[in-house]
Protein backbone atom coordinates (compact mmCIF):
# COMPACT_ATOMS: atom_id res chain seq x y z
CA UNK A 1 0.00 0.00 0.00
CA UNK A 2 3.01 2.32 1.15
CA UNK A 3 4.48 2.08 -2.63
CA UNK A 4 1.15 2.94 -4.77
CA UNK A 5 1.03 5.99 -1.85
CA UNK A 6 4.27 6.88 -3.35
CA UNK A 7 3.74 6.19 -7.12
CA UNK A 8 0.75 8.69 -6.85
CA UNK A 9 3.17 11.49 -4.85
CA UNK A 10 5.52 10.96 -7.90
CA UNK A 11 2.97 11.15 -10.51
CA UNK A 12 1.67 14.64 -9.04
CA UNK A 13 5.04 15.98 -8.75
CA UNK A 14 6.45 15.29 -12.29
CA UNK A 15 3.10 16.79 -13.57
CA UNK A 16 4.03 20.16 -11.26
CA UNK A 17 7.83 20.39 -13.05
CA UNK A 18 6.22 20.05 -16.36
CA UNK A 19 3.52 22.86 -15.99
CA UNK A 20 6.03 24.85 -14.36
CA UNK A 21 8.53 24.87 -17.27
CA UNK A 22 5.53 25.57 -19.48
CA UNK A 23 5.36 28.58 -17.52
CA UNK A 24 9.41 29.89 -17.98
CA UNK A 25 10.29 28.50 -21.00
CA UNK A 26 10.27 31.19 -23.56
CA UNK A 27 7.70 30.71 -26.07
CA UNK A 28 9.07 33.11 -28.94
CA UNK A 29 6.44 33.37 -31.73
CA UNK A 30 5.19 29.84 -30.84
CA UNK A 31 1.41 29.62 -30.18
CA UNK A 32 0.35 29.45 -26.69
CA UNK A 33 -0.90 25.95 -25.64
CA UNK A 34 -3.30 25.13 -22.11
CA UNK A 35 -1.64 22.42 -20.56
CA UNK A 36 -3.27 19.10 -21.73
CA UNK A 37 -3.66 18.16 -17.96
CA UNK A 38 -1.38 15.36 -17.55
CA UNK A 39 -2.46 11.41 -17.88
CA UNK A 40 -5.64 10.72 -16.52
CA UNK A 41 -5.19 8.87 -12.79
CA UNK A 42 -6.07 5.27 -13.03
CA UNK A 43 -5.08 4.05 -9.40
CA UNK A 44 -7.61 3.03 -7.37
CA UNK A 45 -7.44 4.63 -3.83
CA UNK A 46 -5.14 3.19 -1.20
CA UNK A 47 -6.19 1.68 1.96
CA UNK A 48 -3.90 3.75 5.01
CA UNK A 49 -5.71 1.83 8.16
CA UNK A 50 -8.19 0.41 9.25
CA UNK A 51 -9.65 0.66 12.92
CA UNK A 52 -9.95 -2.19 14.75
CA UNK A 53 -7.43 -3.85 12.57
CA UNK A 54 -8.02 -6.46 9.97
CA UNK A 55 -7.88 -9.93 10.96
CA UNK A 56 -9.07 -9.12 14.64
CA UNK A 57 -9.67 -11.82 17.28
CA UNK A 58 -12.14 -11.85 19.96
CA UNK A 59 -13.51 -8.60 18.29
CA UNK A 60 -16.37 -7.17 20.57
CA UNK A 61 -16.83 -3.28 18.76
CA UNK A 62 -19.80 -1.80 16.72
CA UNK A 63 -17.43 0.27 14.62
CA UNK A 64 -15.27 -0.16 11.70
CA UNK A 65 -12.95 2.77 10.17
CA UNK A 66 -11.24 2.26 6.56
CA UNK A 67 -8.94 5.49 6.19
CA UNK A 68 -7.65 6.41 2.68
CA UNK A 69 -5.29 8.09 0.68
CA UNK A 70 -7.74 10.67 -1.30
CA UNK A 71 -11.17 11.19 -0.86
CA UNK A 72 -13.59 8.18 -1.84
CA UNK A 73 -17.52 7.37 -2.30
CA UNK A 74 -19.80 4.51 -2.00
CA UNK A 75 -21.57 3.10 -5.18
CA UNK A 76 -24.28 1.19 -4.30
CA UNK A 77 -23.17 -0.98 -0.88
CA UNK A 78 -26.74 -2.67 -0.26
CA UNK A 79 -25.80 -4.92 -3.64
CA UNK A 80 -22.28 -4.68 -3.55
CA UNK A 81 -21.53 -5.36 -0.02
CA UNK A 82 -21.89 -9.15 1.28
CA UNK A 83 -21.29 -9.53 5.28
CA UNK A 84 -20.88 -13.32 6.37
CA UNK A 85 -22.33 -14.33 8.10
CA UNK A 86 -25.78 -12.40 6.97
CA UNK A 87 -26.60 -10.04 9.54
CA UNK A 88 -30.51 -9.74 10.89
CA UNK A 89 -29.90 -6.25 10.57
CA UNK A 90 -28.14 -4.14 7.94
CA UNK A 91 -25.09 -2.50 9.05
CA UNK A 92 -24.96 0.85 8.58
CA UNK A 93 -22.00 2.24 5.89
CA UNK A 94 -21.10 5.65 5.31
CA UNK A 95 -18.19 7.55 3.39
CA UNK A 96 -16.99 11.11 4.26
CA UNK A 97 -13.84 12.21 2.66
CA UNK A 98 -11.38 9.82 2.95
CA UNK A 99 -13.17 7.49 5.05
CA UNK A 100 -15.39 4.73 4.82
CA UNK A 101 -17.74 3.87 8.37
CA UNK A 102 -18.93 0.30 8.91
CA UNK A 103 -21.25 0.67 12.19
CA UNK A 104 -22.95 -3.27 13.14
CA UNK A 105 -26.67 -2.80 14.32
CA UNK A 106 -26.90 -6.49 14.42
CA UNK A 107 -25.90 -8.52 17.87
CA UNK A 108 -22.69 -10.52 17.03
CA UNK A 109 -22.74 -14.22 17.51
CA UNK A 110 -20.20 -15.56 20.01
CA UNK A 111 -17.00 -17.28 18.41
CA UNK A 112 -18.29 -16.62 14.78
CA UNK A 113 -15.65 -15.78 12.01
CA UNK A 114 -17.43 -12.72 10.03
CA UNK A 115 -16.23 -11.51 7.01
CA UNK A 116 -16.92 -8.14 4.81
CA UNK A 117 -16.67 -8.66 1.23
CA UNK A 118 -16.71 -4.86 0.07
CA UNK A 119 -16.92 -5.68 -4.26
CA UNK A 120 -17.23 -2.88 -6.76
CA UNK A 121 -18.24 -0.52 -3.39
CA UNK A 122 -15.27 1.84 -2.84
CA UNK A 123 -14.34 4.23 -5.08
CA UNK A 124 -12.81 7.37 -5.65
CA UNK A 125 -14.57 10.45 -6.22
CA UNK A 126 -12.78 11.97 -9.22
CA UNK A 127 -12.03 9.44 -11.32
CA UNK A 128 -14.16 6.70 -10.07
CA UNK A 129 -11.19 3.90 -10.12
CA UNK A 130 -12.69 1.04 -7.83
CA UNK A 131 -10.79 -0.23 -4.56
CA UNK A 132 -11.59 -4.00 -5.55
CA UNK A 133 -11.70 -7.00 -3.98
CA UNK A 134 -11.37 -5.94 -0.21
CA UNK A 135 -12.67 -8.36 2.15
CA UNK A 136 -12.00 -7.60 6.10
CA UNK A 137 -12.55 -10.52 8.35
CA UNK A 138 -12.61 -10.46 12.17
CA UNK A 139 -14.04 -13.32 14.79
CA UNK A 140 -15.48 -12.53 18.29
CA UNK A 141 -13.78 -15.91 19.17
CA UNK A 142 -10.12 -16.55 19.85
CA UNK A 143 -9.51 -18.41 16.31
CA UNK A 144 -10.76 -18.36 12.94
CA UNK A 145 -13.40 -20.59 10.78
CA UNK A 146 -11.11 -22.03 8.46
CA UNK A 147 -13.52 -24.50 6.50
CA UNK A 148 -14.57 -24.13 3.07
CA UNK A 149 -16.75 -24.92 0.07
CA UNK A 150 -15.72 -24.03 -3.52
CA UNK A 151 -17.78 -25.07 -6.63
CA UNK A 152 -18.82 -23.31 -10.13
CA UNK A 153 -22.27 -22.59 -11.20
CA UNK A 154 -23.20 -23.40 -15.46
CA UNK A 155 -26.16 -21.88 -17.47
CA UNK A 156 -28.06 -24.95 -17.81
CA UNK A 157 -29.68 -24.55 -21.42
CA UNK A 158 -26.26 -22.54 -22.87
CA UNK A 159 -23.37 -24.54 -20.69
CA UNK A 160 -22.58 -20.83 -20.44
CA UNK A 161 -21.67 -18.31 -17.51
CA UNK A 162 -23.55 -15.90 -16.17
CA UNK A 163 -21.43 -14.24 -13.34
CA UNK A 164 -23.83 -12.06 -12.05
CA UNK A 165 -25.43 -14.70 -10.16
CA UNK A 166 -25.14 -15.54 -6.44
CA UNK A 167 -24.64 -18.47 -4.42
CA UNK A 168 -25.96 -19.02 -1.09
CA UNK A 169 -25.54 -21.28 2.02
CA UNK A 170 -28.66 -22.41 4.14
CA UNK A 171 -27.82 -24.02 7.46
CA UNK A 172 -32.72 -24.31 7.92
CA UNK A 173 -32.36 -27.30 5.25
CA UNK A 174 -35.75 -27.02 4.29
CA UNK A 175 -36.86 -26.51 0.91
CA UNK A 176 -39.06 -23.56 1.82
CA UNK A 177 -35.91 -21.64 3.25
CA UNK A 178 -34.97 -20.83 0.03
CA UNK A 179 -38.12 -18.55 -0.12
CA UNK A 180 -38.85 -17.71 3.32
CA UNK A 181 -35.17 -17.13 5.41
CA UNK A 182 -32.27 -15.11 4.82
CA UNK A 183 -29.13 -17.04 3.73
CA UNK A 184 -26.52 -18.07 6.71
CA UNK A 185 -23.92 -17.24 3.78
CA UNK A 186 -23.62 -15.51 0.26
CA UNK A 187 -20.60 -15.39 -2.36
CA UNK A 188 -20.27 -14.05 -5.64
CA UNK A 189 -19.18 -15.46 -8.41
CA UNK A 190 -15.64 -15.22 -10.52
CA UNK A 191 -16.28 -14.16 -14.05
CA UNK A 192 -15.49 -17.99 -15.09
CA UNK A 193 -18.12 -19.07 -13.08
CA UNK A 194 -16.30 -20.17 -10.03
CA UNK A 195 -17.33 -19.58 -6.17
CA UNK A 196 -15.19 -20.11 -3.13
CA UNK A 197 -16.60 -19.54 0.32
CA UNK A 198 -13.83 -19.24 2.98
CA UNK A 199 -13.43 -18.99 6.59
CA UNK A 200 -16.83 -21.41 7.10
CA UNK A 201 -17.32 -23.33 10.41
CA UNK A 202 -18.35 -27.28 10.88
CA UNK A 203 -22.17 -27.13 9.51
CA UNK A 204 -24.49 -28.86 7.11
CA UNK A 205 -25.88 -26.73 4.48
CA UNK A 206 -27.71 -26.51 1.38
CA UNK A 207 -26.90 -24.57 -1.40
CA UNK A 208 -28.12 -22.90 -4.22
CA UNK A 209 -27.36 -20.24 -6.92
CA UNK A 210 -29.89 -17.80 -8.35
CA UNK A 211 -29.99 -14.52 -9.78
CA UNK A 212 -30.62 -11.90 -7.10
CA UNK A 213 -33.48 -9.88 -8.29
CA UNK A 214 -34.30 -6.66 -5.99
CA UNK A 215 -31.45 -7.81 -3.43
CA UNK A 216 -33.88 -9.82 -1.98
CA UNK A 217 -31.65 -13.07 -1.54
CA UNK A 218 -34.47 -14.98 -2.34
CA UNK A 219 -35.90 -17.47 -4.95
CA UNK A 220 -39.45 -15.18 -5.62
CA UNK A 221 -40.25 -16.44 -8.82
CA UNK A 222 -39.96 -19.22 -11.29
CA UNK A 223 -38.67 -16.56 -14.07
CA UNK A 224 -35.57 -16.72 -12.11
CA UNK A 225 -32.15 -17.98 -12.98
CA UNK A 226 -32.25 -21.20 -10.23
CA UNK A 227 -30.01 -23.45 -9.30
CA UNK A 228 -29.83 -26.31 -6.30
CA UNK A 229 -27.56 -29.23 -4.91
CA UNK A 230 -29.14 -32.98 -4.89
CA UNK A 231 -27.55 -33.55 -1.54
CA UNK A 232 -26.25 -31.47 1.33
CA UNK A 233 -22.85 -30.32 1.83
CA UNK A 234 -21.26 -31.00 5.06
CA UNK A 235 -18.09 -28.47 5.70
CA UNK A 236 -16.55 -31.09 8.44
CA UNK A 237 -16.08 -33.81 6.06
CA UNK A 238 -13.90 -31.85 3.24
CA UNK A 239 -16.41 -31.44 0.49
CA UNK A 240 -15.19 -31.90 -3.28
CA UNK A 241 -16.29 -29.07 -5.16
CA UNK A 242 -19.98 -29.29 -6.45
CA UNK A 243 -20.99 -27.85 -10.00
CA UNK A 244 -24.67 -26.25 -9.71
CA UNK A 245 -26.55 -25.62 -13.22
CA UNK A 246 -28.69 -23.04 -13.28
CA UNK A 247 -32.26 -22.65 -14.91
CA UNK A 248 -35.30 -20.45 -15.44
CA UNK A 249 -38.37 -22.52 -15.20
CA UNK A 250 -41.12 -20.79 -16.14
CA UNK A 251 -40.51 -17.73 -19.04
CA UNK A 252 -42.80 -14.75 -19.73
CA UNK A 253 -45.26 -15.60 -22.49
CA UNK A 254 -44.82 -12.61 -24.97
CA UNK A 255 -47.71 -10.76 -25.33
CA UNK A 256 -48.75 -11.28 -28.86
CA UNK A 257 -49.18 -7.87 -30.86
CA UNK A 258 -52.41 -7.24 -33.69
CA UNK A 259 -50.15 -5.70 -35.59
CA UNK A 260 -48.39 -7.94 -37.95
CA UNK A 261 -45.37 -6.93 -39.65
CA UNK A 262 -44.59 -7.90 -43.45
CA UNK A 263 -48.24 -8.79 -43.24
CA UNK A 264 -50.47 -10.03 -46.42
CA UNK A 265 -54.36 -9.79 -47.21
CA UNK A 266 -55.60 -6.20 -47.42
CA UNK A 267 -54.47 -4.82 -44.78
CA UNK A 268 -54.98 -0.86 -44.73
CA UNK A 269 -53.94 2.03 -42.23
CA UNK A 270 -57.27 2.27 -40.86
CA UNK A 271 -56.96 -1.76 -40.77
CA UNK A 272 -56.08 -2.19 -37.23
CA UNK A 273 -59.29 -4.20 -37.24
CA UNK A 274 -59.06 -6.21 -40.16
CA UNK A 275 -57.84 -9.92 -39.85
CA UNK A 276 -54.56 -10.02 -41.52
CA UNK A 277 -51.68 -12.41 -42.07
CA UNK A 278 -47.83 -12.75 -42.42
CA UNK A 279 -45.83 -15.56 -44.04
CA UNK A 280 -42.49 -16.79 -43.52
CA UNK A 281 -41.31 -15.93 -46.84
CA UNK A 282 -38.81 -13.11 -47.43
CA UNK A 283 -38.49 -11.26 -50.48
CA UNK A 284 -41.25 -14.07 -52.01
CA UNK A 285 -39.01 -17.09 -51.66
CA UNK A 286 -39.43 -20.05 -49.30
CA UNK A 287 -36.26 -21.56 -47.58
CA UNK A 288 -35.89 -25.48 -48.73
CA UNK A 289 -35.46 -26.34 -44.84
CA UNK A 290 -39.09 -24.77 -43.73
CA UNK A 291 -42.37 -25.06 -44.48
CA UNK A 292 -44.60 -22.50 -45.38
CA UNK A 293 -46.32 -20.75 -42.12
CA UNK A 294 -48.71 -18.46 -41.86
CA UNK A 295 -49.26 -16.29 -38.94
CA UNK A 296 -52.27 -14.27 -38.22
CA UNK A 297 -52.76 -11.07 -36.39
CA UNK A 298 -55.67 -12.64 -33.97
CA UNK A 299 -56.68 -15.73 -32.50
CA UNK A 300 -58.14 -18.67 -34.93
CA UNK A 301 -61.87 -19.96 -33.86
CA UNK A 302 -62.68 -21.45 -37.06
CA UNK A 303 -60.18 -22.99 -40.19
CA UNK A 304 -61.55 -24.60 -43.52
CA UNK A 305 -58.96 -26.32 -45.08
CA UNK A 306 -61.04 -27.01 -47.63
CA UNK A 307 -60.80 -23.27 -49.31
CA UNK A 308 -57.24 -22.84 -49.66
CA UNK A 309 -55.56 -24.41 -52.31
CA UNK A 310 -51.50 -24.99 -53.27
CA UNK A 311 -51.04 -24.71 -56.85
CA UNK A 312 -48.30 -24.56 -59.53
CA UNK A 313 -46.92 -21.82 -61.38
CA UNK A 314 -49.73 -22.47 -63.86
CA UNK A 315 -52.14 -22.60 -61.18
CA UNK A 316 -53.01 -26.54 -61.52
CA UNK A 317 -53.86 -28.27 -58.14
CA UNK A 318 -51.10 -30.28 -56.26
CA UNK A 319 -51.53 -33.28 -54.45
CA UNK A 320 -49.42 -34.51 -50.88
CA UNK A 321 -49.97 -31.29 -49.05
CA UNK A 322 -51.55 -30.78 -45.84
CA UNK A 323 -52.41 -28.46 -43.00
CA UNK A 324 -50.74 -28.11 -39.38
CA UNK A 325 -52.90 -25.40 -36.85
CA UNK A 326 -50.60 -24.78 -34.04
CA UNK A 327 -51.91 -25.16 -30.43
CA UNK A 328 -51.61 -21.47 -30.04
CA UNK A 329 -54.34 -20.86 -32.74
CA UNK A 330 -52.12 -17.72 -34.10
CA UNK A 331 -50.09 -19.47 -36.70
CA UNK A 332 -51.22 -22.56 -40.33
CA UNK A 333 -48.54 -24.08 -41.52
CA UNK A 334 -48.66 -25.54 -44.93
CA UNK A 335 -46.50 -29.30 -45.17
CA UNK A 336 -45.19 -30.47 -48.54
CA UNK A 337 -42.56 -31.87 -50.05
CA UNK A 338 -41.03 -29.15 -51.75
CA UNK A 339 -39.01 -28.68 -54.77
CA UNK A 340 -35.62 -26.45 -55.09
CA UNK A 341 -36.23 -23.44 -57.49
CA UNK A 342 -39.89 -24.08 -58.50
CA UNK A 343 -42.23 -21.52 -58.48
CA UNK A 344 -45.79 -22.15 -55.88
CA UNK A 345 -49.29 -20.18 -55.78
CA UNK A 346 -51.55 -20.75 -52.52
CA UNK A 347 -55.29 -20.20 -53.06
CA UNK A 348 -57.53 -18.96 -50.30
CA UNK A 349 -60.86 -17.97 -50.00
CA UNK A 350 -61.61 -14.68 -47.61
CA UNK A 351 -63.76 -16.82 -45.50
CA UNK A 352 -60.95 -19.84 -44.91
CA UNK A 353 -60.13 -18.18 -41.76
CA UNK A 354 -62.54 -16.53 -38.98
CA UNK A 355 -60.77 -15.33 -35.63
CA UNK A 356 -62.86 -15.49 -32.49
CA UNK A 357 -63.97 -11.84 -33.08
CA UNK A 358 -66.17 -13.33 -35.78
CA UNK A 359 -63.73 -11.51 -38.32
CA UNK A 360 -62.56 -13.25 -41.85
CA UNK A 361 -60.52 -11.62 -45.16
CA UNK A 362 -61.47 -8.50 -47.11
CA UNK A 363 -61.40 -10.53 -50.56
CA UNK A 364 -60.28 -13.73 -51.71
CA UNK A 365 -56.44 -13.80 -52.58
CA UNK A 366 -52.83 -15.09 -54.07
CA UNK A 367 -49.63 -15.56 -52.18
CA UNK A 368 -47.29 -16.52 -54.94
CA UNK A 369 -44.12 -17.54 -53.51
CA UNK A 370 -40.77 -19.73 -55.32
CA UNK A 371 -38.43 -22.27 -53.39
CA UNK A 372 -34.72 -21.32 -53.18
CA UNK A 373 -32.18 -22.99 -54.97
CA UNK A 374 -30.35 -25.61 -53.93
CA UNK A 375 -26.82 -23.99 -55.14
CA UNK A 376 -28.10 -21.15 -52.50
CA UNK A 377 -27.07 -23.76 -49.06
CA UNK A 378 -24.02 -25.59 -48.12
CA UNK A 379 -23.28 -29.09 -47.58
CA UNK A 380 -22.36 -30.27 -43.98
CA UNK A 381 -20.32 -33.33 -43.13
CA UNK A 382 -19.31 -33.08 -39.39
CA UNK A 383 -17.53 -35.85 -36.93
CA UNK A 384 -18.05 -35.99 -33.17
CA UNK A 385 -15.52 -38.01 -31.59
CA UNK A 386 -16.38 -39.19 -27.94
CA UNK A 387 -19.71 -37.77 -28.26
CA UNK A 388 -21.28 -39.92 -25.58
CA UNK A 389 -24.62 -41.49 -27.08
CA UNK A 390 -25.88 -42.81 -24.00
CA UNK A 391 -26.94 -39.67 -23.30
CA UNK A 392 -29.49 -39.01 -26.35
CA UNK A 393 -27.40 -36.12 -27.63
CA UNK A 394 -28.62 -34.16 -30.13
CA UNK A 395 -26.90 -31.00 -32.11
CA UNK A 396 -27.93 -27.75 -31.91
CA UNK A 397 -27.00 -24.89 -34.38
CA UNK A 398 -27.25 -21.64 -32.35
CA UNK A 399 -27.20 -18.05 -33.95
CA UNK A 400 -27.87 -14.75 -31.60
CA UNK A 401 -27.50 -17.09 -28.26
CA UNK A 402 -31.16 -18.70 -30.36
CA UNK A 403 -31.21 -22.18 -30.78
CA UNK A 404 -31.97 -22.18 -34.48
CA UNK A 405 -31.63 -25.64 -35.92
CA UNK A 406 -31.21 -28.78 -33.74
CA UNK A 407 -30.86 -32.55 -34.95
CA UNK A 408 -31.29 -35.67 -32.31
CA UNK A 409 -28.28 -37.70 -33.36
CA UNK A 410 -27.97 -41.44 -33.79
CA UNK A 411 -24.82 -41.78 -34.81
CA UNK A 412 -21.17 -39.52 -34.26
CA UNK A 413 -21.47 -38.62 -38.09
CA UNK A 414 -23.86 -36.20 -39.05
CA UNK A 415 -24.41 -34.97 -42.42
CA UNK A 416 -26.71 -32.44 -44.42
CA UNK A 417 -27.11 -32.03 -48.03
CA UNK A 418 -28.46 -28.84 -47.78
CA UNK A 419 -27.99 -26.57 -44.84
CA UNK A 420 -28.39 -22.44 -44.83
CA UNK A 421 -25.45 -20.80 -44.93
CA UNK A 422 -23.95 -18.50 -41.45
CA UNK A 423 -21.68 -18.45 -38.74
CA UNK A 424 -22.59 -21.09 -36.21
CA UNK A 425 -22.23 -21.59 -33.00
CA UNK A 426 -22.43 -25.42 -32.11
CA UNK A 427 -23.89 -26.97 -28.51
CA UNK A 428 -25.21 -30.71 -27.48
CA UNK A 429 -27.93 -30.96 -25.53
CA UNK A 430 -28.17 -34.46 -23.46
CA UNK A 431 -31.63 -34.92 -24.07
CA UNK A 432 -32.72 -37.22 -20.63
CA UNK A 433 -36.80 -37.61 -22.12
CA UNK A 434 -35.92 -37.59 -25.92
CA UNK A 435 -38.23 -35.05 -26.55
CA UNK A 436 -35.89 -33.07 -29.04
CA UNK A 437 -35.32 -29.85 -27.02
CA UNK A 438 -34.41 -28.74 -23.79
CA UNK A 439 -36.45 -28.88 -20.51
CA UNK A 440 -35.45 -26.81 -17.01
CA UNK A 441 -35.43 -28.34 -13.73
CA UNK A 442 -37.99 -28.41 -11.01
CA UNK A 443 -37.32 -27.62 -7.49
CA UNK A 444 -40.41 -28.00 -5.26
CA UNK A 445 -41.97 -30.12 -7.23
CA UNK A 446 -40.12 -33.25 -7.82
CA UNK A 447 -36.81 -31.89 -7.28
CA UNK A 448 -34.89 -32.58 -10.61
CA UNK A 449 -32.44 -31.26 -12.40
CA UNK A 450 -32.42 -29.33 -15.47
CA UNK A 451 -31.18 -30.87 -18.88
CA UNK A 452 -27.53 -30.47 -19.75
CA UNK A 453 -25.87 -28.15 -22.58
CA UNK A 454 -22.40 -28.87 -23.65
CA UNK A 455 -20.90 -25.77 -25.49
CA UNK A 456 -18.84 -26.83 -28.23
CA UNK A 457 -15.76 -24.32 -28.10
CA UNK A 458 -15.68 -23.85 -32.15
CA UNK A 459 -17.66 -21.77 -34.42
CA UNK A 460 -18.77 -23.62 -38.03
CA UNK A 461 -19.10 -21.22 -41.13
CA UNK A 462 -21.35 -22.63 -43.31
CA UNK A 463 -20.84 -21.54 -47.02
CA UNK A 464 -23.15 -21.57 -50.10
CA UNK A 465 -22.28 -24.03 -52.61
CA UNK A 466 -19.93 -25.63 -50.29
CA UNK A 467 -18.79 -28.74 -48.83
CA UNK A 468 -17.94 -27.67 -45.57
CA UNK A 469 -16.84 -30.91 -43.46
CA UNK A 470 -14.95 -30.89 -40.12
CA UNK A 471 -13.99 -33.34 -37.02
CA UNK A 472 -15.31 -32.44 -33.43
CA UNK A 473 -13.20 -33.95 -30.50
CA UNK A 474 -15.49 -33.25 -27.31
Amino acid sequence: MKDRSILKLVISFLLLIVLVLQLVTPTGCANIVAPSGGPRDSLPPVLLSLTPPDSSKNFTGKKIVFQFDEFVELDNPRQNLLISPVPKIDPLVESKLRTVTVTIKDTLQPNVTYSIDFGNAIKDINEGNVFKDFKYIFTTGNYFDSLEIMGNVIVAETGGIDSTLIVLLHNVLTDSAVIKERPAYIQRLEPDGRFRFENLPAGTYAIYAMKDEGGQRRYLSKGQLFAFSDSNINTAASPAPVTLYAYVEKREEPIASDAVSGNQGGRNKQGADRLTFSSNTENKELDLLSNLELSFSAKIRDFDSSKIKLMDEKFENLSGYYFIRDTGNRKITVMYKWVENTPYNLLFDKDFITDTADRQFQRNDTLSFRTKQARAYGEIRMRLLNLDMSKNPVLQFVQSNQVRYSFPLSTRNFNAKLFQPGDYDLRILFDDNKNGKWDPGQFFENRHQPEKVLPIPRKLTVKANWLNELDITL
